[in-house]
C-alpha cells in the first residue's frame, strides 16, 4: 500500500488526538501520559491496527530533533537561583551517578544471561553497552511528571531531579558510542576514549555557557523583527545552531543545549513569556510524536522473549543499582536526609531517551541490537508503570511533599505580568453582596494592597476609576502582592472585615 503524505498527516493527526484524550484521561487515575503515548503507537504498530514502521534510522533522527526542544525548553523553565544550592549533588549524579548506573547494572546483566537464560546472552562489553543505554534518567518523563503533579518537594528535590535528568544524558551517550567503538574495534585506545569524553563535556559546557549567555540574548534583544512571531522561530533556529556546532566541533550537543537553554532562559529578553510558552507547546507535541514513533517501532510479540531479562534487570535497576549509586553519590552531603536520598533514587525514570539511545547500536549493526532494543523498551515500561505512577504517593510516603494550592487561572482577561515582577493576578465575578457598601469602586471591600486594574462588562473592557460604578456579573482583574494576598481579597469582598 502506497502511503500518500496525505494519508501520512491524517494518520498523524489522528494519533496525537487520540493520545491527548487517553492522556487527559489517563492522568486523572495517575498514570503517567508519556507511557499511554508510548502504548497507543504500539497498539497501532504492525502486532495491532497495522501500521509498518520500521526505521531506527528516522526514529534515531526524530529523537535528536525531540530531545533537543525537551531539553532546551527544560533548561530555560528552571530558575538558576534552584539550581545553585544542589548545583554540585546534581553534577556528581548526573556524570558519576551515570557510570556507576551503567557498571552496576552491566555486570548484573553478564551475569544473569550467562548463567539463567540460555535465549540470551550478553558478552561483558554487549553487558555494558545495554546498561550505558539505560543509565541516564528520562528528563522527558522526569519534567512532564513532577511538573503534572501538584506538589511542593521539600529540601529542593525537585530542582536537584530535573537537573540530573536535564544533564545526565550525555553521560551516558558518550558510554554508548564508546562502548559500539570498542565493540566494533576491540583495539581501539581507551585512553583516547577518555579524553574524548572530556572533551565533549568541556566544549559542551562552553559552548552552552558562551552562546546562551553571551550571544544569544543579545541576538534576540537586538535583532528587532517586525513580526513578534518570529522571536520564536529565532530561538528555535538559535537551538538547534547550538546542537550542530558543538558537535561539529567535538562537543556534546544535548549538554550544550540544556546549559544554554539554562542561561537564555535565566536572562532578560524580549517575547520572553511567549517564547517559553511557544516551547511547553513544542515540548509536548514533540514528546508525543517521539513516544508514538518509539512505540510504533516495537513489536509486542517479540517482547515475550525477553520479558524474563527485561523483568529482571528493570526491577534490578529500580531496587539495586539505583540506590546504590544515589546513595553513595551523595554519601558526602550529610544535610540531606536519608529519606529525600530514598526519594531520588526512586525517581530514577527510563523512558524516550534510553530507547533512542537503544537505536545507536541497531544503526551501526551491533549483533543483538534488535533484544537490546527490545529490552529498554520492556524497561521503560517497568519503570514508568513501578515508578512513574507512584512518584505522588512516594513523596508523601516519605513525608517530602506536600500539596501546592490550586491556583487560579484567568479565564475571562487574557494578560500576564512580566516574571520580574513580584505581583499575582485574579479575576473576581462581582455579586449582590459585594455591592453593600455601594455599586461605586471605592465603596468595594477589598485590602489595602489590592489593585482593581480592569473591568469586563459584557465584551467590553476598561479601566475603571474610583467613581466607576461597578454592576452585577463584571468581571474585575485585581492585582496584589501574592497568591495569600488574592484569598484575602476574595475574604473581605464576601463580608469580612478590613
Amino acid at each position: 500500500m502506497n502511503i500518500t503524505v496525505e494519508l501520512f498527516l491524517l494518520v498523524i493527526s489522528i494519533l496525537i488526538f487520540i493520545s491527548l484524550l487517553v492522556g487527559k484521561m489517563g492522568s486523572r487515575f495517575g498514570v503517567p501520559t508519556l507511557l499511554l503515548f508510548l502504548l497507543i503507537g504500539v497498539l497501532f504498530g504492525v502486532d495491532g491496527v497495522g501500521i509498518e514502521f520500521n526505521s531506527p534510522v528516522i526514529t534515531q533522527a526524530i529523537g535528536v530533533v525531540a530531545l533537543n526542544i525537551i531539553l532546551f525548553s527544560g533548561g530555560m523553565d528552571t530558575r538558576m537561583s534552584e539550581i545553585k544550592p544542589i548545583a554540585v549533588q546534581g553534577f556528581i549524579l548526573a556524570t558519576v551517578g551515570v557510570f556507576l548506573t551503567a557498571l552496576f547494572t552491566g555486570i548484573f546483566i553478564y551475569w544473569l544471561t550467562n548463567n539463567f537464560f540460555n535465549a540470551i546472552t550478553f558478552p561483558l562489553l554487549e553487558s555494558f553497552l545495554l546498561a550505558s543505554v539505560m543509565s541516564s534518567t528520562d528528563s522527558a518523563s522526569v519534567f512532564s511528571i513532577l511538573r503534572s503533579k501538584n506538589l511542593v518537594l521539600k529540601e529542593n528535590l525537585r530542582p536537584l531531579l530535573e537537573f540530573e535528568s536535564g544533564s545526565n544524558d550525555p553521560m551516558a551517550y558518550m558510554l554508548t558510542i564508546v562502548l559500539i567503538q570498542l565493540i566494533q574495534s576491540p583495539e581501539i585506545d581507551t585512553v583516547a576514549a577518555v579524553i574524548m569524553f572530556f572533551k565533549q563535556l568541556i566544549i559542551g559546557g562552553l559552548a552552552g555557557y558562551l552562546l546562551g549567555k553571551k550571544v544569544f540574548v543579545r541576538i534576540i534583544n537586538k535583532i528587532n523583527l517586525e513580526n513578534d512571531a518570529l522571536y520564536s522561530v529565532l530561538l528555535v533556529t538559535l537551538m538547534f545552531f547550538l546542537f550542530g556546532l558543538t558537535t561539529f566541533i567535538g562537543g556534546n550537543g544535548y549538554l550544550a543545549v540544556y546549559i544554554g537553554g539554562l542561561f537564555v532562559g535565566n536572562s532578560q529578553f524580549v517575547h520572553k513569556r511567549s517564547s517559553l510558552k511557544f516551547f511547553d507547546g513544542m515540548t509536548w507535541l514533540v514528546q508525543i510524536i517521539m513516544f508514538l514513533t518509539l512505540g510504533l517501532l516495537v513489536n509486542p510479540s517479540e517482547l515475550l522473549p525477553i520479558a524474563g531479562v527485561g523483568i529482571a534487570v528493570g526491577f534490578f535497576m529500580i531496587f539495586v543499582s539505583r540506590p546504590l549509586t544515589v546513595y553513595t553519590c551523595l554519601l558526602p552531603f550529610r544535610k540531606m536526609s536519608l529519606r529525600a536520598k530514598n526519594y531520588v533514587s526512586w525517581v530514577g525514570l527510563r523512558g524516550a531517551v534510553p530507547i533512542i539511545f537503544a537505536t545507536y547500536p541497531w544503526v551501526a549493526g551491533i549483533a543483538q541490537a534488535k533484544t537490546i532494543f527490545n529490552i529498554v523498551f520492556f524497561i521503560t515500561i517497568i519503570s514508568l508503570l513501578v515508578q512513574g505512577t507512584s512518584v505522588s504517593v512516594m513523596a508523601k510516603w516519605l513525608k517530602l511533599a506536600e500539596d501546592a494550592p490550586a491556583k487560579r487561572k484567568l479565564t475571562k482577561f487574557d494578560v500576564e505580568i512580566a516574571e520580574e515582577i513580584k505581583s499575582y493576578m485574579g479575576e473576581i465575578s462581582i455579586k449582590e453582596e459585594y455591592l453593600a457598601n455601594g455599586s461605586r469602586l471605592m465603596d468595594l471591600n477589598v485590602p489595602d494592597n489590592t489593585l482593581i486594574a480592569m473591568v469586563k462588562r459584557d465584551e467590553q473592557f476598561f479601566i475603571p476609576r474610583g467613581n466607576t460604578e461597578l454592576k452585577v456579573g463584571d468581571e474585575i482583574l485585581v492585582i496584589t502582592d501574592d497568591e495569600e494576598a488574592l484569598e484575602t481579597t476574595y475574604k473581605f469582598m464576601r463580608g469580612g472585615k478590613k
